[in-house]
């Protein structure tokens, strides 16, 4: 806490006077442009790599960047995420929405243990909330994983896009750079995709093209940023190098 407090001392000295002004900037004219699901990895910032400002996304954190499916909830069992995508893309009209997964992920890391039966045993769940969690809601996450595995990595899957009749295929680290774990995350965060594609409340817009859904993952060791291109149909690193080709895709596929 003495390290928040001084923080917020420095904040009031040398931020606090221009993030005022850029709050009365936005006040009458606030426009979002994304809701951003993200990991609540102390090490994921996402307004830092995205260089975005005040006002310009809705930001939601939990542990493993999961945005439960539909079918999970009765209307008195709702959660956060859902209702973040309600109030970001409904109420205040916002047309794209990122899933960032992450690599050194503690919740996948952890989902990955969970193969094992009497560590994800109803027993243990009850005494863990994260393994609750986890079991709950990245079961097919981990399904999916364990299918690759067995496999090899060398085949592709299938996710469910934007509606059910469109779907996108994706290959899960090809060149075999990544640890398992990693994999994993990156087949989760995909999987986010599919599932918010679930909610009814998003049916329409996501029928007309009115909404897209994107996936990012962040590769901690390097600081490297990759988009899924479903054109590629693998994540792709932006740099200089790509950045054109993913932007021309961006607009082929979401404009």
């Amino acid at each position: 806490m003495d390290r928040i407090l001084k923080g917020v001392m420095k904040y009031r000295k040398c931020h606090k006077e221009g993030m005022v002004k850029q709050f009365e900037q936005v006040k009458l004219h606030l426009e979002p442009k994304a809701v951003f699901f993200t990991c609540m990895d102390s090490r994921m910032i996402p307004t830092r790599f995205t260089e975005t400002n005040v006002g310009d996304m809705f930001v939601v954190r939990n542990a493993g960047n999961i945005v439960p499916h539909s079918q999970h909830f009765a209307d008195e069992l709702t959660m956060c995420e859902p209702a973040a995508l309600e109030l970001g893309c409904v109420v205040n009209n916002i047309k794209h929405i990122i899933v960032c997964g992450h690599s050194d992920c503690k919740a996948m890391n952890l989902l990955y243990a969970l193969r094992d039966q009497e560590f994800s045993s109803q027993a243990n769940r009850r005494i863990s909330p994260l393994r609750a969690w986890l079991c709950a809601h990245a079961s097919s996450s981990l399904a999916k994983f364990q299918q690759l595995q067995e496999k090899g990595f060398q085949e592709p899957t299938l996710f469910q896009a934007e509606t059910p009749l469109r779907k996108f295929v994706a290959y899960i680290d090809p060149e075999d750079k990544y640890p398992v774990e990693d994999k994993l995350s990156q087949i989760n965060t995909l999987q986010q995709l599919q599932n918010v594609a679930s909610y009814g409340f998003l049916k329409k817009r996501l029928e007309r093209h009115e909404l897209h859904i994107h996936a990012l993952w962040f590769d901690i060791l390097t600081g490297e940023i990759h988009y899924f291109s479903r054109a590629n149909k693998r994540f792709i690193e932006i740099n200089e190098r790509t950045e054109a080709s993913l932007l021309e895709e961006i607009h082929k596929y979401y404009s």
